[in-house]
């Protein structure tokens, strides 16, 4: 009997325990509630399938704004399919971007047909092993280029801009050359002075070079051993500069220089000690030499709009390292282009300089009608930047470093070479694909890397 009072007191005990722990619960719940307040969702679900959420949430996104996703598939089921199916990252984003705009028409058999396709297609894309990959590049790239021509576009304005296209840009790249025919910048402009014109070509003025002799008119007098300087008003205006501070600027000529200003306003330079006309020739020299505007290499800029409806600017002379150095106000760096290799290379390091080399290989050959695959390029712009400096396809480059004392003389030079290696007693290992052609045994690659051994 008192066994059971114990049991059934234990049991009162406990549901009263219960009692206080749902009294605790609900008291928690009411102030948690205060705490918070309700919103309204505004993302849309196109914009919310854009964010970087795990697939499987897809559609309990679209359920939670309130809209059922139309058609047999749904988004989570093609970021699934696609994430399963072994392909590159780049790929798998511009698959799923192109099976997004047709999912209402999509079935999964349809799915299925096309993620097998492309895999198929990826698949057989792949290259061979011991395929000769080099050979292949240098072939695709010649072959078109004996069809390019050897001509220039210009951007037509006051003062036109002209570029380098065709053959001799493709050789300039791949020279790795550091003075260019048509050295150019493409300067874009932050959103304020992307859309105003008047505001674009302010700015263009601020970059362009601009020295004494470019607003004035430079006379040296011997009679009075000085050099005489009269403004002209109208570059004035159109470079949005004032008498003041081109005299001001003037100052730092010289130390001992001195600077009058007439009652015609003309400006009379003078410095003490001249006693020849050397001299004076010399002042006259500095004066109108003299940078008052701008970055000094930059020519000319025009001020472009493009067909989005933004003002661009285009330079003859290129200098990004000084353009990154003044920091301008208005320049939008960051998407800031030159046609330079060798300065990318300086300013924003190899990495930059190999994916130059790519994009502008490849826009040459576009512009000229061509279509080369772009791993060909990737390849010679590998080859050319995997030192960490950017190197020519030439002797001087990669073609002069080769291991192979005979791939070496087959190329360029070869009395030299043949005579270096034999002073120095280098041995040729015979591994690659020009020297064992010289000497007329099949290469190591492709079918001739197979070997047949008998055994005894």
């Amino acid at each position: 009997m008192g066994l059971k009072l114990v049991a059934r007191g234990k049991e009162e005990v406990m549901e009263k325990l219960r009692d206080v722990e749902l009294e605790l619960e609900e008291e928690i719940a009411e102030q948690i509630k205060e705490d918070f307040l309700p919103v309204e969702l505004t993302v849309t679900s196109e914009e919310m399938s854009e964010l970087f959420t795990e697939e499987a949430y897809a559609e309990d996104i679209a359920l939670m704004l309130g809209k059922a996703e139309e058609g047999e598939i749904k988004q989570g089921d093609i970021e699934l399919k696609v994430n399963k199916s072994g392909l590159p990252d780049k790929i798998k984003v511009e698959l799923k971007k192109k099976l997004r705009a047709v999912r209402i028409e999509l079935s999964w058999e349809k799915l299925d047909a096309i993620l097998s396709k492309v895999v198929a297609k990826y698949e057989k894309a792949k290259v061979d092993p011991r395929e000769a990959v080099g050979i292949v590049a240098a072939q695709s790239i010649g072959e078109p280029g004996t069809q390019m021509t050897m001509r220039t576009f210009h951007y037509a304005g006051v003062g036109a801009i002209y570029i380098t296209l065709g053959l001799p840009r493709i050789i300039e790249i791949v020279d790795a050359r550091k003075k260019l025919s048509t050295p150019t910048m493409t300067i874009k402009l932050l959103e304020e002075y992307a859309s105003e014109r008047n505001k674009a070509e302010e700015l263009a003025m601020k970059i362009q070079e601009t020295h004494i002799s470019d607003i004035g008119n430079i006379k040296a007098s011997t009679e009075d051993k000085s050099v005489w300087l009269s403004l002209n008003e109208k570059e004035l205006e159109k470079r949005h500069m004032k008498r003041a501070e081109v005299k001001a600027k003037m100052e730092d000529i010289g130390a001992d220089v001195q600077i009058d200003e007439m009652e015609d306003g003309q400006l009379r330079i003078h410095k003490e000690g001249i006693e020849s006309f050397h001299e004076l020739s010399k002042l006259e020299k500095d004066v109108s030499k003299k940078l008052i505007e701008g970055i000094e290499g930059i020519k000319r800029v025009l001020a472009r709009r493009e067909s989005g409806g933004e003002y661009v600017l285009y330079t003859v002379g290129s200098e990004l390292k000084r353009l990154k150095n003044q920091k301008i106000e208005g320049v939008d760096f960051k998407r800031t282009t030159t046609n330079n290799i060798a300065e990318i290379a300086e300013v924003l390091g190899i990495e930059a300089a190999r994916n130059a080399i790519i994009e502008e290989m490849i826009n040459t050959l576009n512009e000229q009608g061509l279509d080369v695959d772009a791993r060909h390029i990737t390849l010679i712009a590998d080859a050319m930047t995997m030192d960490g400096e950017v190197k020519q396809i030439g002797r001087h480059g990669i073609a002069g470093e080769k291991a192979s004392v005979l791939s070496r003389a087959a190329f360029e030079v070869t009395v030299d070479n043949l005579l270096e290696a034999a002073v120095h007693g280098e041995t040729d290992e015979l591994k690659g694909v020009t020297e064992n052609v010289i000497v007329g045994q099949p290469i190591k690659l492709g079918t001739g890397a197979v070997e047949l051994v008998v055994g005894k």
